[in-house]
């Protein structure tokens, strides 16, 4: 058997045996569902379209806090979330301002921290990280340090700085090791990381056993589910049809919502970065999690 193919079935099989967690699943009580949250960039095309109109859907959804996009520039999607008695803890934001703060133009990451206490933020989220960034090991050992840097300087705004990860960063590049074995080992105990679940196991990981190593080190986790028969590990492109609502594809939810609570997570956010019709997909994913 070829090592992908047998990494593949293991991953497919350690995710489909963690059904036997269903005996233990936690109840409609529990905080992460009392809180839950959306991504907001599930609905970047309807966000466009209607603001008000959408936000208003998603509270009617039942969903309790969201996450924001491109902040600074997402003041107005603050505002009206709040007006309509949604939560706002999170975003994520223009990210070149920690990643690369010397390129000009950037708006210093301090002016963002400024603006992100007086809306009221808790937490910042390195959404991605460009190409040319993150070609060897050491680019990300670079990375980490810059991280580093702003997470400290996050920290005396009181707000948490965290990244959050593809399945390019779980790719090895030298001597098997990994962007993401760097972040690991580099990030200070100030730096956290936003665990996307999806990302995780398309870049052949477990994210329930993820989660477990990295107790205390997780602030936020990101829950989307996956079509079966893609192949794992996955590096480079998806198709947009392998994100699925939750509960519809490969990954299982419960043993994850498990490990977050022992873990120490802050929050919890639905996403599905692709769908052909992102309200129905919300709806769904969240009745799935119990919460109508």
């Amino acid at each position: 058997m070829q090592r992908r193919q047998f990494l593949k079935t293991a991953l497919v099989s350690s995710l489909a045996s963690s059904s036997a967690f269903q005996a233990l699943a936690l109840g409609k009580d529990n905080r992460y569902r009392k809180e839950i949250g959306i991504q907001l960039y599930t609905l970047r095309n309807q966000l466009k379209a209607d603001l008000k109109g959408t936000l208003k859907i998603v509270a009617q959804a039942g969903y309790k806090q969201v996450e924001p996009f491109g902040f600074p520039n997402a003041k107005e999607m603050i505002n009206i979330s709040k007006n309509l008695g949604l939560a706002v803890n999170s975003s994520h934001f223009n990210w070149e301002s920690v990643t690369e703060p010397e390129k000009k133009g950037v708006t210093p990451f301090v002016a963002i921290l400024d603006q992100a206490k007086a809306a009221g933020l808790s937490h910042l989220v390195i959404p991605y990280v460009h190409g040319r960034n993150r070609k060897t090991l050491d680019d990300y050992r670079r990375l980490a340090d810059n991280c580093n840097k702003a997470a400290a300087q996050a920290k005396n705004h009181g707000i948490q700085l965290a990244y959050h990860n593809h399945a390019f960063e779980f790719q090895p590049l030298e001597g098997n090791k990994s962007g993401y074995d760097i972040f690991v080992k580099e990030f200070d105990q100030v730096m956290k990381f936003e665990l996307d679940v999806f990302w995780v196991v398309v870049g052949g990981k477990n994210p329930v056993e993820l989660i477990k190593k990295l107790k205390g080190r997780v602030s936020q986790l990101h829950l989307k589910d996956l079509k079966s028969g893609i192949n794992l590990p996955n590096y480079g492109g998806i198709p947009n049809d392998a994100f699925k609502e939750l509960g519809s594809g490969i990954i299982d939810m419960e043993p994850i919502i498990q490990a977050a609570e022992k873990a120490g997570v802050a929050h919890c956010h639905v996403e599905q970065d692709h769908s052909p019709d992102a309200i129905k997909s919300i709806q769904q994913s969240i009745k799935y999690l119990g919460m109508l």
